[in-house]
């Protein structure tokens, strides 16, 4: 396995992907000893823009912050799909909501679909939790970082009194994208 691993997570302002990105890197330095930096992008319009965060992690220091061969891209508009959808490896395992993603290179990568925001709304029954589920079902996806640690980082980094129903969503994400490695 390769000691440099690159991911971008891409949405619209509000769905709490920016926290997401957080969380990885807060999981690779803290639980697993790695280095790891987080690089936020967000339009103007900050409820409902494009919005991206990059998580680049290695077992040595990271002189360059920028990704160039993205491994693993989440997307929950296919508008920031359309902004974002750049600098990712051949073979890139591209996660998808596909109610709200459409088009993507199935031919240039391993395109996965989950309903990351129905499995929110049914399951949890409150937005705020679409993160964790995206953050399990990476971790169901992937395996450069241990599943244990996303979710120890996840709990650190939940608000006080919300760390249970964020395990449970991290859960949710992670089985069903477990689900769709079975079929």
């Amino acid at each position: 396995m390769s000691d440099h691993y690159e991911a971008r997570f891409a949405a619209v302002g509000g769905q709490g992907i920016l926290l997401a990105g957080d969380i990885i890197a807060v999981a690779a330095i803290t639980f697993e000893g790695l280095y790891a930096v987080d690089s936020p992008t967000y339009t103007a319009q900050v409820r409902g823009g494009p919005t991206k965060v990059d998580v680049i992690i290695d077992s040595k220091r990271i002189e360059f912050t920028r990704t160039t061969a993205i491994d693993f891209m989440l997307c929950l508009a296919q508008h920031s799909w359309d902004r974002f959808g750049f600098d990712l490896k051949d073979n890139c395992i591209v996660l998808i909501d596909p109610s709200l993603v459409h088009k993507v290179d199935e031919e240039r990568y391993r395109v996965y679909r989950l309903p990351i925001i129905e499995i929110t709304k049914k399951k949890m029954r409150k937005m705020v939790y679409t993160s964790a589920v995206s953050l399990g079902a990476m971790a169901g996806l992937t395996s450069f970082l241990k599943h244990e640690s996303i979710k120890k980082a996840l709990r650190k980094k939940a608000p006080r009194g919300t760390e249970e129903p964020n395990m449970k969503a991290f859960d949710y994400g992670f089985n069903a994208a477990r689900e769709l490695l079975k079929t």
